[in-house]
């Protein structure tokens, strides 16, 4: 398998945190670039797209910080395991109790690629630990390094007058995220590795990014197949057209998930 490590004599052989770093750019860019960040970015937010993204979100999240949790002692792991300051678990069970209600576990939907995720981080967790780290830095990092912006979007976007279902984008165990983001690098530069360990690291980076590119992509074909739906949907009365009503525009835009869901996604993800 090709070395994912850089050809940049100024970053090969450099800290792990800045191999990382320069392998991912391309995928970096891409991932900012997918639409359903594009809309983000332009505070283009609805409720649906945000409880679809918490969804998929609570997935990842539970099997990486379970993962992490169960690996907490192996070498590769423990430099770079900070669950009080780190933990998105909670946060995000409560962002989806705000949204969903209190039987939100039973309204969880996410697409496939947010499966081929999960499965990507338990197997990982169970075979090669040391490969988490990857995920770790792609997804804390990102979300420590964003977080505070996304979250007035989301704010904004959603005329939410308090900080309720906005959870996630909350650090409160990270007084100052710069300097907790210097301190995750030394943590990661710190991991001991073989040259073949560190080729694998860095390919599974690439991978991360990848995988969230997927569950972007994908949450915006839902999105997008919804929308379109629930604009064409009419009753039809003799000879004359009147819009649905509310409850029947809700009806299709959920089956029309569902079916998204049977068509190019596999199944609900069950807890």
């Amino acid at each position: 398998m090709k070395s994912a490590r850089s050809s940049d004599p100024e970053v090969s052989g450099s800290d792990l945190s800045e191999e990382i770093k320069s392998v991912t750019k391309v995928n970096h860019i891409r991932a900012e670039n997918t639409q359903l960040m594009l809309d983000y970015q332009k505070g283009e937010i609805t409720l649906t797209k945000y409880k679809l993204l918490l969804c998929s979100l609570y997935e990842i999240y539970k099997a990486l910080e379970e993962e992490l949790d169960r690996n907490a002692s192996h070498p590769g792991v423990a430099p770079i395991y900070f669950p009080q300051e780190l933990s998105r678990l909670d946060s995000l069970e409560k962002d989806l109790e705000h949204f969903f209600g209190p039987n939100w576990r039973t309204e969880i939907i996410t697409p496939a690629s947010t499966q081929r995720y999960e499965q990507r981080l338990r197997q990982i967790g169970r075979e090669n630990p040391v490969l988490l780290v990857a995920h770790a830095y792609t997804r804390y990092l990102g979300d420590l390094s964003g977080g505070q912006v996304l979250g007035k979007i989301t704010k904004k976007s959603l005329g939410l007058g308090g900080d309720e279902g906005l959870a996630f984008f909350s650090f409160p165990g990270v007084t100052s995220p710069n300097r907790f983001k210097q301190l995750y690098r030394s943590r990661i530069n710190s991991v001991e590795l073989t040259n073949p360990e560190r080729d694998a690291l860095l390919q599974e980076a690439v991978a991360a990014f990848d995988l969230n590119i997927q569950v972007f992509d994908d949450l915006q074909k839902m999105l997008t197949l919804t929308t379109d739906e629930s604009h064409q949907t009419k009753v039809n009365v003799g000879n004359n057209t009147t819009p649905a009503s509310p409850m029947m525009q809700f009806t299709v835009g959920v089956c029309a998930v569902v079916a998204t869901v049977h068509l190019f996604i596999t199944i609900c993800t069950q807890l």
